[in-house]
């Protein structure tokens, strides 16, 4: 007689990874409350990431979020008035504005990599004790298969 197989082995594979997506996420931002940044969302750590480095307009952040104009701004709005971004006058000159990423913001995306960084490490043991790894090469392979050399930008959930 054959035992039966976790029904999740039977799951659609966007839910499958939609749910992993959620459970860690869900995880990763309880794990960022308790180190005291309760007041920012993944939305936030992908504008982050964008700005991380050199910064961009807001037209920029915008295209990269895959929001309009005026959604970029609020977001730009609301994380200056928290501390966490700048409007510089734009190095091309003209009335563009640079938003580039404060002290405060780097010390948040140092915290948020120590702790996914754990968070992986932590999932990497777990299936290590069943047998398995992470699936990092299988989902590389399936984004190289779907979007080949032009990986898409990671895009908020709404």
């Amino acid at each position: 007689m054959e035992t039966p197989g976790d029904p999740l082995e039977h799951t659609e594979l966007t839910f499958l990874l939609g749910m992993s997506f959620q459970l860690v996420l869900s995880e990763f931002v309880r794990r960022l409350d308790a180190a005291g940044y309760a007041d920012l969302r993944p939305m936030h750590g992908l504008v982050f990431q964008v700005l991380h480095g050199s910064g961009a307009t807001s037209s920029e952040l915008a295209e990269e979020l895959g929001v309009t104009k005026q959604a970029a701004g609020q977001i730009i709005d609301d994380l200056e008035k928290r501390g966490y971004v700048e409007r510089r006058p734009h190095p091309a000159g003209g009335r563009r504005k640079l938003v580039v990423l404060t002290d405060k913001a780097l010390r948040h995306l140092s915290v948020a990599g120590r702790i996914l960084h754990e968070l992986e490490a932590q999932l990497a043991k777990q299936l290590h004790e069943l047998g398995l790894q992470l699936p990092r090469a299988e989902l590389a392979a399936v984004i190289r298969t779907l979007a080949g050399d032009t990986v898409p930008p990671l895009r908020p959930v709404w």
